[in-house]
């Protein structure tokens, strides 16, 4: 009776323990990151961009269907990046579906993705060592109170294998859905003024990188004529802005406006400069087959050597470099073909920093060497040259023909080291800190009210090529930012200013995601199809023989036992 009465004791326990179990499993909820990378821990800056969200955002995710192992890999990281994000709100919401199945016109939906700006990426699939091209969409829509966003899921870049293609946007995903949530759910506070009046580029070629400014920051142009009348007003309003774009000034600044630009960096105020030390026609170059490079003189060599840079007025030549599309042939039978030119630096960087981290190579044209100064400034070099270049001096004749023969010469016998010897040259620096005043200590052009020397603290991005930000045009249509119509290449110009911009007006370090790394192991191929049939042997096989021994100790057990 008493071992009865125990065993119903036990019972009882168990029974309450599973109630109680089943009770905190319904009230309690956690999840454990046990990656050693803690990829699916989400930061701080990424939960922040939910905080907003009191109704639903539904995210539509274009990756579902049959694609490579690789593709397979990155679907499952984006199932649980978006997991993470639906654990801290639970108004988001995600579907992954295939935008071409269940469809009777498969051209029709891809010509409607095409219109939302929605390309195809094209795979190779590899199975039994044939090889096949399959398109897949890797994209995602975030919708949310009647508006979309688009995210890309696929990082591209020059050079990298699909693995490594895969392993960049694995480590990208955090950070581009964290940005499409915050493009879509917060609204906009942050102003920008893109200056004009002192030769900048035309509206047309810088078109598209403002339009895409416009998803996260209101814009305006700026002229700094009204500096000449009334100078105290001109800074009080260019005060309200939060950053400054001055993309490749062809005209001198009066003292006056630098004096203005100068109270605005004190202030607080952020700036992002392009600027051209080097005049270079490209128009003559193709009509005439020769120009020539000369300095441009725009006032501000003192305003950036306070501040702690310096921009040379000579041309570097990098030996790894985009190339330059020539027609050759009459004009009936006209073909363009592609030679090398040294004077478009292709530029990456290893550096970890959130600006240049997993981006594209950025092409710069016609680019200046940037020396940094001795100062108590912050500098980073976020771009270089790559470690074979060489500097050209101002002024200078450029002739297409030679420079194709040099380039040519120097890419069938190899460098001479001696000429390329000017190692990496830095062409985008960042400057972050309290600068000083570029007028401390000396006559100002004007009076104006509460003069500072030594500002509050800021940031600034200076970049020796104006090129950068500008977009190509298809007839009277800009086109985007970093895309070469002449290679059918995309370049990584947007990704770079996109992130400069945000990195200088983020106050959330959400772009500041864009750091972590993420380790993804991937399998050898070449192994996978030389080993292939020993893998699949001994996988069939070594189960079966496993059970055959299992089975013959198991019955010679039992004949011994009872026997």
């Amino acid at each position: 009776m008493a071992k009865q009465n125990n065993i119903y004791k036990q019972i009882t326990i168990l029974l309450f323990v599973v109630f109680g179990l089943n009770y905190l499993s319904g009230h309690i909820y956690q999840r454990f990151d046990l990656t050693h990378d803690k990829r699916y821990t989400l930061s701080e800056a990424a939960i922040q961009t939910l905080d907003a969200a009191e109704s639903v955002v539904f995210v539509e995710v274009l990756l579902e269907g049959s694609f490579p192992a690789e593709f397979r890999r990155l679907q499952s990281e984006t199932r649980q990046i978006l997991e993470e994000f639906a654990s801290k709100n639970s108004n988001v919401k995600f579907e992954f579906i295939d935008p071409t199945k269940d469809t009777d016109d498969p051209d029709e939906v891809r010509a409607q993705l095409a219109q939302l700006g929605i390309l195809p990426a094209q795979v190779s699939v590899q199975d039994g060592g044939r090889m096949t091209q399959e398109l897949i969409y890797p994209w995602a829509i975030i919708m949310h109170e009647g508006r979309l966003v688009k995210v890309n899921l696929l990082k591209n870049q020059l050079g990298a294998s699909q693995e490594e293609r895969i392993t960049n946007s694995i480590q990208n995903l955090e950070y581009a859905f964290a940005d499409g949530f915050n493009k879509i759910i917060t609204p906009k506070s942050k102003k920008i003024a893109v200056l004009s009046g002192n030769g900048q580029l035309p509206d047309r070629y810088i078109a598209d990188f403002i339009s895409t400014l416009r998803d996260y920051y209101f814009t305006a142009k700026f002229t700094l004529d009204s500096v000449a009348v009334s100078p105290q007003r001109t800074l009080e309003e260019i005060k309200n802005y939060d950053l400054l774009i001055s993309a490749q000034p062809r005209e001198a600044f009066t003292d006056e406006e630098k004096y203005v630009l100068d109270q605005y960096t004190m202030n607080g105020g952020k700036s992002l400069w392009l600027v051209d030390k080097v005049n270079v026609e490209m128009d003559s170059l193709f009509n005439l087959g020769y120009t020539f490079a000369f300095g441009n003189s725009l006032n501000l060599t003192d305003f950036f050597f306070r501040y702690g840079v310096r921009i040379n007025p000579v041309l570097v030549n990098d030996l790894y470099s985009a190339p330059i599309v020539l027609a050759t042939g009459t004009e009936a039978d006209s073909q363009f073909d592609r030679y090398p030119w040294f004077y478009s630096p292709l530029t990456s960087s290893a550096s970890p920093h959130p600006i240049v981290n997993n981006i594209e190579a950025v092409k710069f044209d016609f680019a200046s060497a940037i020396d940094t100064l001795e100062n108590d400034i912050k500098k980073t070099i976020l771009l270089s040259t790559s470690p074979i270049t060489r500097v050209v001096g101002m002024p200078t004749r450029i002739s297409l023909d030679q420079e194709i023969i040099f380039n040519l010469e120097v890419y069938n016998n190899g460098p001479d080291m001696q000429q390329f010897s000017a190692g990496e040259v830095p062409l985008a620096v960042l400057l972050e800190g309290n600068f000083t005043s570029v007028y401390r200590n000396r006559v100002k052009p004007f009076p104006i009210n509460n003069h500072i020397d030594e500002g509050v603290e800021t940031k600034m991005v200076v970049i020796s090529d104006g090129n950068v930000i500008k977009n190509q045009m298809q007839g009277n249509r800009p086109l985007e930012l970093g895309f070469d119509k002449w290679t059918n290449t995309r370049y990584g110009n947007k990704d770079f200013l996109l992130n400069t911009v945000n990195y200088l007006l983020d106050e959330t370090g959400l772009i500041n995601i864009r750091s972590k790394e993420i380790v993804i192991p991937f399998l050898d191929q070449q192994k996978v199809i030389q080993e292939r049939t020993y893998w699949q042997t001994l996988n069939l096989v070594f189960p079966l023989v496993l059970l055959l021994i299992f089975g013959l100790l198991f019955s010679f057990y039992r004949k011994k036992k009872y026997t």
